[in-house]
């Protein structure tokens, strides 16, 4: 079973009748050399991108309208046998049946790669990395004007997040029991514990029964997991522990860590030397001008020597004295988290010490081969582009003109056309920019400038796959139909009281006394 087909099959279990069709697009791995831009010496790192496109069906003759959508990376460390998901964004149109396939989507992805059973990539150690913020819209554009479309708020957009994860943990645990660790933490910038708990709710810290506790706080400190990317031992580098992803808060804010002390230092004028009457031989005004510097060139000079006779060199910035705990604390100051919305950084790790067999270490893939079903990378952005720059959803209409684009171009590229089909792009509203759409919410980019220099990397040594009419059948297009019993009308805790209430005989019913209130008599003139 595939990535799709796992999907599918946990849309079956929706409540009532639906019609679901997919698009899994999973790129080739390629190799990576920002996840860690700071660590000495550089990990190596392959990454894959994801994107995973919903739409449902009414009826079987209504057109599809898409739902939602789910952009996300793979990063794979195999020098640590560990590997990263990061979901970058999750998004939905309001405009199919209730409930919600989201969160279903969602949750079969995590398990898909959480699970070591079905875990594509060969890595004994996974940790799912996500920054929660709520917004109008992420991946659909004008999403937020349909009136259909009700999202999160930033306290529930948390809890939500929370209780997804910790029934993913629960299922994972009580399979593997003894035989896996996971490990689920979470930290709200600018709360404590305790006003973080307050914040998203006073319930347990484990979301479900079952599944592990929640721990508040950062996986940094913690030894029972290894992390993707540790230090050498001996040594300190915050540059080791942090990843740096896409769209994400803390890739300015190392940046920024990255630099100081270095270009922003103020250091004295050196003193010049009294000029004489007569020129000092070459080799004194050299001596002279150790001595003025205080032997500076040479302990540079000898500081250049260590880092080429293989010792560890030194953390730029304060990259080496900024501590976890002191990061996160700082963190909370930072602007995307000082906005008056509450956010979120969640961090699950799932590790599985499962015996494998001899067959399967012959036959493991080398990390960048591609595998079946996987599309070239440059397909995957294209249509990502056109789903963020090229369509909208702000209306039922264009929803579905947007829907039979996107299909369309995907099948499309399976055939091998070389262009995408004419945007869904229509009249602009007041709300949209000049280029007519609303632009996506997205963190400040970073100061590549500060990165430091990274050389150019090997080519791959394999082929970019090529997507045909067969990988789009096999793995890319998928459908269902789903038929079970409709999800029940919730009823509030008032309206079953209230309904007991009415049911109740006249003898169970409590005797009330009504008092009548005695009127004063008006004095008249013949009473005085």
């Amino acid at each position: 079973m595939n990535l799709r087909d796992s999907v599918l099959a946990a849309l079956s279990t929706l409540p009532g009748t639906r019609h679901f069709h997919i698009h899994v697009l999973v790129t080739a791995p390629r190799k990576h050399t920002t996840l860690y831009p700071y660590a000495n010496p550089r990990p190596r790192i392959y990454v894959q991108d994801i994107l995973i496109l919903l739409s449902e069906q009414l009826a079987l003759d209504s057109p599809r309208v898409l739902v939602s959508a789910v952009e996300a990376c793979v990063y794979h460390a195999p020098t640590t046998s560990a590997a990263i998901l990061y979901i970058s964004k999750v998004d939905s149109t309001g405009q199919g049946l209730a409930p919600s396939p989201t969160s279903t989507l969602v949750s079969a992805l995590v398990r898909w790669y959480a699970d070591p059973k079905t875990r594509p990539v060969h890595a004994q150690h996974l940790w799912l990395h996500l920054f929660a913020r709520a917004q109008g819209h992420y991946l659909f554009p004008n999403s937020i004007e349909y009136e259909g479309k009700r999202p999160l708020s930033d306290v529930r957009l948390c809890i939500w997040w929370r209780r997804l994860l910790g029934a993913v943990a629960g299922d994972l645990q009580a399979s593997f029991g003894d035989q896996g660790k996971i490990r689920l933490y979470y930290v709200l910038p600018g709360y404590n514990e305790l006003e973080a708990q307050q914040a998203i709710g006073a319930v347990p810290l484990s979301s479900m029964a079952g599944s592990p506790p929640w721990v508040y706080g950062h996986p940094y400190s913690q030894t029972e997991i290894p992390l993707p990317c540790p230090p050498p031992e001996g040594s300190f580098n915050l540059g080791h522990l942090i990843p740096s992803f896409e769209d994400d808060p803390k890739n300015r804010f190392m940046d920024e860590i990255a630099v100081i002390g270095e270009t922003d230092s103020i250091t004295s004028p050196v003193r010049k030397r009294a000029r004489t009457t007569r020129r000092a031989p070459a080799a004194s005004r050299e001596e002279g001008r150790e001595d003025i510097h205080g032997g500076s060139e040479h302990h540079e000079a000898g500081e250049r020597e260590k880092e080429k006779d293989g010792k560890t060199p030194r953390p730029n910035g304060e990259l080496g004295t900024v501590r976890p705990d002191e990061f996160w604390e700082r963190m909370s100051f930072r602007q995307e988290c000082v906005t008056g919305a509450v956010t979120g950084f969640f961090v699950a790790a799932f590790s599985f010490s499962l015996p494998s067999s001899t067959a399967e270490l012959v036959s493991r893939p080398l990390p960048l081969a591609p595998q079946p079903g996987q599309v070239p990378t440059a397909m995957n952005r294209r249509i990502l582009t056109s789903l963020m720059q090229g369509n909208e959803f702000s209306t039922v209409e264009r929803a579905y003109k947007a829907t039979e684009v996107l299909e369309g171009a995907i099948r499309g590229l399976c055939e091998g056309l070389s262009s995408l089909p004419p945007s869904s792009r229509g009249k602009p509203s007041q709300q949209q920019t000049q280029d007519g759409m609303l632009a996506p919410p997205r963190t400040p980019p970073r100061k590549h400038a500060a990165l430091p220099y990274l050389q150019d990397m090997s080519p791959n040594p394999f082929d970019e796959p090529e997507a045909t009419l067969e990988t789009y059948h096999a793995h890319i297009y998928g459908t269902v139909s789903v038929s079970n019993p409709a999800l029940a009308p919730k009823t509030s805790a008032i309206g079953a009281r209230v309904g007991a209430t009415s049911a109740e005989t006249d003898a169970q019913k409590p005797k009330v006394n009504v008092l009548a209130v005695r009127k004063k008599k008006k004095r008249t003139e013949s009473d005085s």
